[in-house]
């Protein structure tokens, strides 16, 4: 059986912003593909929509929150991310709708940035493993609200203090999706992936994996993407192109 051949994506733009709902999310799929753009110079910066701090058993929300904020940011900072913003949303009940469309518009119009973004938003992950409400939720209002961004007649309480529209996103990207069409070459980066999800280790502690291997977790992944790329690592993508008849 023929495998199905991914896409490089674009590489000519300069902004990337990452909304994605929690600490984490980022490192379990699109970590290696970051490093890769920060070390061209590229400009991306993280935007958390939740601090995850339901996401330990053993741990109150207000104590996981400092550790998980903490994890996250050292973390970017592994792959060259200087900035990450916590939306303060609360972990585990995200609802989609206009609430969390105008929290994601207003970073989105304070960063103006070429692409965002976000995680699988898809009900699956491909297979009989359903995806999780937040990731949904969040994924789902990203694509709305890159369009609300650039729409002066949304949300227009936003603009003040000099802050304007944003409608320069030229895509949503999405990684980890079942139908991802494109990919990243993170060869090269790998194990700054790697190094990144390692950080956070009171998370992974608190889930109770005691033999999980961050290494052998993402390779598994990258190596399958990477064949579909026609490179030993990559990471996947769905594209959903912003601009009108793309």
């Amino acid at each position: 059986m023929e495998i199905e051949k991914l896409e490089p994506l674009p590489e000519d733009w300069d902004r990337a912003l990452c909304v994605v709902a929690h600490p984490d999310d980022m490192e379990f799929g699109a970590a290696a593909a970051v490093a890769r753009w920060t070390g061209q110079g590229k400009e991306v910066t993280y935007c958390m929509v939740t601090s995850g701090e339901a996401g330990i058993d053993a741990m109150a929300p207000d104590d996981c929150k400092q550790v998980r904020e903490a994890e996250q940011v050292e973390s970017a900072r592994i792959v060259g991310v200087p900035a990450v913003e916590f939306l303060g949303q609360p972990d585990g009940v995200l609802e989609y709708g206009v609430p969390l469309r105008r929290e994601i518009a207003h970073v989105v119009r304070r960063y103006r940035p070429d692409i965002v973004v976000t995680g699988n938003f898809r009900e699956t992950w491909g297979g009989l493993n359903l995806n999780q409400a937040d990731h949904i939720a969040t994924g789902r209002a990203v694509v709305d609200a890159v369009r609300d961004a650039g729409n002066r007649w949304v949300f227009p309480e936003q603009l003040v203090d000099g802050l304007e529209p944003w409608g320069g996103v030229r895509a949503v990207w999405a990684f980890g999706s079942p139908t991802s069409t494109h990919a990243v070459d993170t060869t090269d980066t790998f194990d700054a992936g790697v190094a990144s999800l390692e950080a956070h280790r009171a998370y992974i502690d608190g889930l109770g994996w005691e033999h999980f291997d961050a290494r052998e977790f993402l390779e598994g992944f990258g190596r399958q993407t990477g064949q579909r790329l026609g490179v030993p690592f990559a990471a996947a993508f769905e594209v959903f192109p912003m601009g009108w008849g793309e």
